[in-house]
């Protein structure tokens, strides 16, 4: 039940991640009325880093509830927040509507990824942790394939964009499901049994010994983030571009591409790297982004099926830091602050990568054009690079008690 239930939170993490890659260049197209290409670029960096912020203050707030009344009930709570503020982008007039109401739904996907990667980690054997972070990684690519797949079957265009955030609503359904069927984590209830009363959980992954973790842990999301947040999610945008908005499944069709190799990428990333360690297995990760982002942003680009090709291989690569993290993150913290500490390290990254998608919708508004933009932002996977060699190794320890 703790997986059924966590697996679909993520796929419809997904679902919430990838609609607004796929409306974002035809909304805004509408609500600016001739805005220029540059226009459109600075809003959706401010989007993005809105729906940046709003997840990474969602799982340090669900985090600390999770920790403190319990996973499942937080969870609830997280996926009703989201459902019900996607579906609330219906209603936008202008660009900052859309900024605000994806700010607030971003709270309560930001806080499931927290309390669902918790609450599996801490109900199934230590063994099966590489399979388990696989399948969190690759169930919410799963939900940016689903809604490329509705984008696809109903082209989404500047007249018929608003239907897609009533999909951004479906989820609120599981909230019934994970109210009364899924089990709250056993350990996490015999920690609150044993425990007698602690300081603040947020202060204590900030205070030694986990305030080295915690920060580290913040630098190695950031970089995964900003890369992905900073250029591939503007390619559905890319593609729509090259095709100067003629061929309107363009952009569906680049994102779908892109879905499945992220999903392969998140599901056999962990698997194949579990038996490495922690540290080489993320330098891997950021040596194999570098070489893709090279391909794609710094080579000749025109659509087809080339083009397809080289966004699959990118996706694979900056994905499987998706599949990773649940496997790594959760070995950083004992059960008493593992929501709180990894809710903190994944999401506070976040708000580094807001940061990042700011500048990529001024480099965009600079360069007139996506290429150039994401030829830049991906370099920071050269500091991921130079940060793995400072990484906590965790390979073959059971989860700190």
């Amino acid at each position: 039940m703790t997986l059924i239930a966590a697996f679909l939170g993520w796929l419809l993490d997904g679902v919430e991640l990838g609609l607004f890659p796929v409306v974002a260049r035809p909304a805004l197209q509408n609500l600016l009325g001739s805005g220029s290409e540059g226009e459109v670029g600075i809003w959706m960096g401010k989007i993005t880093a809105a729906f940046l912020v709003g997840a990474a203050l969602g799982g340090i707030i669900f985090g600390w509830l999770g920790d403190r009344i319990g996973r499942v009930k937080a969870m609830s709570w997280s996926v009703l927040c989201y459902s019900l503020f996607s579906a609330a982008g219906y209603f936008a007039d202008a660009p900052w509507h859309l900024a605000v109401v994806r700010f607030v739904a971003a709270l309560g996907m930001g806080g499931e990824w927290a309390l669902g990667v918790a609450l599996v980690m801490e109900s199934w054997p230590d063994k099966m942790r590489p399979w388990l972070a696989a399948s969190i990684g690759a169930a919410s690519n799963m939900g940016m394939l689903l809604i490329g797949y509705v984008a696809l079957l109903f082209p989404v265009t500047p007249e018929s964009w608003r239907w897609m955030f009533l999909v951004g609503a479906t989820p609120a359904v599981l909230t019934l499901f994970i109210r009364f069927f899924v089990p709250e984590s056993e350990k996490w209830a015999a920690t609150t049994k044993e425990s007698a009363p602690q300081r603040s959980k947020v202060l204590t992954v900030f205070t030694p010994p986990l305030l080295s973790k915690t920060l580290l842990g913040i630098l190695l999301s950031s970089v995964a983030l900003i890369g992905s947040w900073g250029s591939v999610q503007w390619i559905p945008s890319w593609a729509d571009k090259l095709t100067g908005g003629a061929v309107p499944n363009a952009k569906a069709s680049a994102h779908m591409v892109s879905c499945f190799g992220a999903i392969i990428g998140a599901f056999i990333g962990p698997v194949l790297l579990a038996n490495l360690s922690r540290r080489l297995g993320y330098g891997i990760l950021c040596a194999l982004s570098l070489a893709s982002s090279i391909w794609l942003f710094r080579m000749p680009a025109e659509w087809g099926q080339f083009f397809l090709l080289k966004v699959g291989c990118i996706a694979f690569a900056t994905a499987s830091f998706y599949g990773f993290f649940p496997l790594y993150f959760p070995e950083l913290f004992p059960t008493r602050v593992r929501a709180t500490g990894q809710g903190i390290c994944y999401n506070a990254g976040r708000i580094i990568a807001a940061g990042g998608a700011l500048a990529s919708g001024q480099l965009v508004a600079h360069f007139g054009g996506y290429a150039q933009m994401g030829a830049v932002i991906t370099l920071v996977y050269v500091l991921g690079i130079l940060l793995c060699f400072a990484a906590p190794e965790t390979r073959g320890k059971p989860l700190p008690e």
